[in-house]
């Protein structure tokens, strides 16, 4: 079986969102999502700064670890205040 070694993409994400702006309708978009943008950085902040997994942020919130992810990942999915509060 072959190796499959890691090779992460970079991403600059300033270049994307000054090249996503020009697009009609994205400004807007992203300004009406700038709550729960900031939610998600903070919550991602500070597990990191705990030094945690979302494995086990996940355990520790008696939920799972996709469900973690989706709370890091703003946009798709607004956190209920019951999944804030754990």
């Amino acid at each position: 079986m072959a190796e499959i070694k890691y090779q992460p993409v970079s991403h600059d994400h300033k270049a994307f969102l000054e090249k996503a702006k020009k697009r009609r309708g994205f400004k807007e978009a992203y300004d009406a999502l700038a709550v729960e943008y900031a939610v998600a950085n903070e919550m991602l902040a500070a597990r990191s700064r705990a030094g945690l997994t979302q494995e086990v942020v996940a355990s520790r919130m008696d939920t799972t670890t996709s469900t973690v992810s989706r709370l890091e990942s703003a946009g798709k999915h607004a956190p209920s205040l019951t999944s804030l509060k754990k």
